[in-house]
């Protein structure tokens, strides 16, 4: 029922920069959670952090804590991460989802490299 897209990916150097955005097909605040998550190849799909679209409330993986910052502009129905200092170990697919009546809706992913 929402379909979330996902941009803002790309190859960064390590200890540099990028913001993700996150933009939901309606109103954020329909949504009761949305958040980031990771995968490398071959690897389980990691939280990275999530927001309630209401509240506001935040929730960090502790790889993220101190680096990476999650926000939302509901006026927009987009949420960002907004990802400092980067490391090679943050290099994965990044995926935004939505959790709303029962359901999970989860982006295409945008990809992330972090290398020289």
């Amino acid at each position: 029922q929402v379909q979330l897209v996902e941009s803002g990916g790309g190859l960064v150097q390590p200890g540099g920069s990028l913001r993700l955005s996150c933009t939901a097909s309606r109103s954020i605040i329909s949504i009761y959670m949305m958040g980031w998550y990771r995968q490398a190849p071959g690897k389980q799909r990691d939280l990275v952090a999530t927001i309630t679209t209401i509240g506001g409330n935040t929730n960090y993986a502790d790889s993220a804590k101190g680096r990476f910052t999650i926000s939302k502009d509901n006026a927009k129905n987009t949420v960002y991460l907004q990802m400092n200092s980067l490391k090679s170990e943050d290099t994965a697919v990044y995926y935004c989802n939505g959790v709303y009546d029962g359901r999970i809706s989860w982006g295409q992913g945008t990809q992330v490299t972090v290398s020289s």
